[in-house]
């Protein structure tokens, strides 16, 4: 360009000046806006994940949703009832807030914790879940074949053990127990999981006993501790022969589970239909839903009718009618369908949305850590969290058949969020546990009151390793080691010729 060309009177540069002729210029991509790139998109999306903390801040944030928006329903689903039966709308919220506040307490403490403290853990932690359930099925027996319905200040009813005032459901301890008690006992055995001998001591026996006393009273409980269990022995390599051997075997105790509901277990007695087997034979075969007021699939068909109810933008939250008594259990197992009339599709599927970052975010720690006993537990809270809330929403939603389990994080009760939250701290133990995470956070470590208020550094990959110290004055260099003479010393690494003669193939074989 000469000079002077493309300037305007005041001294600045034309644009149009610069351009490039219109035939020769390549034409903008029609169809997407100003800024929006989608390769851009992606490529800051994996920007995000290749940071450090990304597990860590992952975790916390689908968790801390998931809590937020099971408060918001709890409170939605029983805020009606609690006023006509006491007169104070948030009766149920205030006690759900109180777990609420003690498992973030837990959560903060679990995160705290050190792999070998959970290794140490994982057996106390199963005896006592095994004793709370032998307690529980020895008070139900005893209420359904003799009328006793406590020992002292013990009382059971179906799943809930009571102490006095306090209340406890030892299903859920017995998941969080079979998780760090099986990963430590799969990590001791190593590889000697290929032979049979070695899983079926002691990890079956143990694992048999706990489907037995969950199951008799709580075979959706026991379908969540199978998909922890399946998940335990995924992460550790198991052979797929193993998984088949171990769905036959599952198959059988479940339909012994089912038929024994026909001798009391569970909601079930002697004199009434198998519950259990009306369930299952609603799914596979689904009745009239005219006649639905007479056998189990009433809450099915009253759920289906929440969610058409809602739509794709819901009614509204705190306007949902099938709450006012027409959906047993809203507030607890059928809760999702109330998600669903008030929040509609959108809502549901916000949630669904929230519960796939947490199954990969469990995973991606699962696959990142280097300890082996983090990865196996990592991936058996993983399985048991995400198996349940698909055992739950599936049963909602008619694709599976119902089993009474609640949704994690969203379920009214208090001991299944206090142990969820609890697996949640583990996790978020483990992910910052992760060697980038652990490299970045000891680069530029937290101020101390952070550490002592939140969580003190992980430890670094590979172990601490001193500085090493500079080499002492050792005088001359030995002969041994002096360089030639002739200045033709070899380079470092490569090794001085052999007598041996022949090719390198055959020196090889």
């Amino acid at each position: 360009m000469r000079v002077g060309e493309g300037l305007q009177t005041d001294g600045t540069t034309d644009p149009q000046a610069r351009r490039a002729p219109a035939a020769t210029r390549t034409p903008d991509p029609p169809g997407l806006p100003l800024g929006l790139d989608p390769a851009g998109g992606l490529a800051a999306l994996r920007g995000l994940l290749a940071r450090p903390l990304a597990s860590y801040h992952l975790l916390i944030s689908s968790a801390g949703l998931l809590l937020l928006i099971g408060l918001t329903m709890v409170f939605s689903a029983t805020s009606v009832k609690d006023y006509a039966e006491g007169g104070d709308a948030s009766a149920s919220l205030v006690k759900q807030t109180i777990f609420a506040v003690v498992g973030i307490v837990v959560f903060w403490a679990c995160q705290r914790l050190p792999a070998r403290t959970f290794r140490a853990l994982g057996r106390p932690v199963l005896g006592l879940a095994v004793v709370l359930l032998l307690l529980l099925n020895l008070l139900v027996v005893l209420d359904s074949l003799f009328r006793i319905d406590s020992i002292g200040p013990l009382r059971a009813h179906l799943l809930w053990l009571y102490l006095g005032p306090i209340q406890v459901q030892p299903a859920e301890l017995a998941k969080f127990a079979l998780a760090l008690w099986g990963a430590h006992v799969l990590v001791r055995k190593g590889a000697a999981l290929g032979w049979w001998k070695e899983l079926a001591t002691p990890l079956f026996p143990v694992v048999g006993l706990l489907f037995v006393l969950v199951g008799y009273n709580d075979l959706g409980s026991m379908l969540c501790l199978l998909a922890l269990v399946v998940g335990l022995l995924w992460a550790a390599g198991v052979r797929l022969r193993v998984f088949a051997a171990l769905s036959a075997v599952g198959l059988l105790g479940i339909g012994l589970l089912v038929a024994a509901a026909s001798l009391g277990a569970g909601s079930g007695s002697r004199d009434a239909d198998n519950y259990r087997l009306t369930r299952l034979t609603s799914f596979v075969d689904p009745p009239d839903p005219a006649k639905c007021f007479e056998n189990a699939c009433y809450q099915i068909v009253q759920a289906r009718n929440a969610i058409e109810h809602g739509g794709w933008f819901g009614v509204g939250l705190g306007k949902s009618s099938l709450k006012f008594g027409w959906l047993p259990e809203a507030h607890n197992d059928f809760i999702f369908a109330i998600i669903a009339e008030e929040l509609g599709v959108v809502g549901c599927t916000v949630v669904l949305v929230l519960f796939a970052v947490l199954a990969y975010t469990g995973l991606r720690i699962a696959r990142r850590v280097e300890d082996p006993f983090r990865r196996l537990a990592a991936a058996g809270v993983t399985a048991w969290l995400v198996g349940q809330a698909v055992i739950n929403i599936g049963g909602v939603v008619g694709v599976l058949p119902l089993t009474g389990v609640p949704l994690p994080f969203i379920s009214d009760g208090g001991s299944a969020l206090v142990v969820t939250l609890a697996a949640v701290g583990m996790l978020a133990s483990f992910a910052r546990a992760e060697p980038d995470a652990a490299r970045a956070l000891h680069a530029r470590p937290p101020a101390r009151w952070v550490r002592l208020l939140w969580a003190p550094l992980p430890p670094l990959p590979g172990g601490r390793r001193r500085p090493a110290s500079p080499p002492a004055d050792r005088g001359s260099v030995p002969r041994s080691r002096g360089r030639r003479e002739d200045d033709q010393a070899a380079a470092r690494g490569a090794r001085p010729s052999r007598t041996r003669a022949g090719t390198g193939s055959e020196r090889r074989r």
